[in-house]
């Protein structure tokens, strides 16, 4: 049975809808990756779709949603990738699922030229691919509880 993996942040909009997208795709089945929002914008930044699709990662079904939505779904990992340097509120997720904060800067704020926005988004794309590839190398079945929890905060510093 795959593993239930749950991306939060602020709005839902980029970060947490990014690492939804390059999970499922490179998972092989071994997890489901959902994401969510505290304050869902109601709308997925087109330049996430962009990021997403010129990697040749689906963005079929990709929607910003209330993390109230998952209230009721067991999950396995909960992992925040709000940026804590931006003061954003992550919210707290009840229950016992391996938690892990992977801040990052926020693409939906980026300011400029459209091509200056453009390189946010691919470097938020790219410093998730490299987390979540990460994640996957990791040899979970053999991990104890502790040195899970240690590795997943090394990844949100990687």
């Amino acid at each position: 049975m795959p593993a239930n993996v749950l991306f939060l942040c602020t709005g839902n909009s980029a970060r947490s809808i990014m690492a939804e997208a390059i999970l499922n795709h490179h998972a092989n089945g071994r997890f489901i990756a959902h994401s969510a929002g505290s304050h869902p914008s109601g709308t997925v930044r087109p330049e996430a779709l962009a990021q997403l699709a010129s990697a040749g990662i689906p963005t079929i079904n990709l929607r910003s949603k209330s993390w109230d939505e998952f209230a009721t779904t067991p999950m396995d990992f909960i992992v925040t990738v709000c940026d804590n340097a931006a003061s954003e509120p992550c919210p707290f997720w009840p229950g016992h699922p391996a938690t892990a904060h992977w801040g990052l800067p926020d693409p939906a704020a980026a300011t400029g030229t459209p091509p200056q926005i453009a390189a946010a988004f691919a470097a938020a794309f790219a410093i998730l691919d490299r987390r979540i590839t990460i994640f996957l190398a990791l040899p979970l079945a053999t991990l104890s509880p502790l040195d899970l929890q240690t590795e997943l905060n090394r990844i949100g510093e990687a």
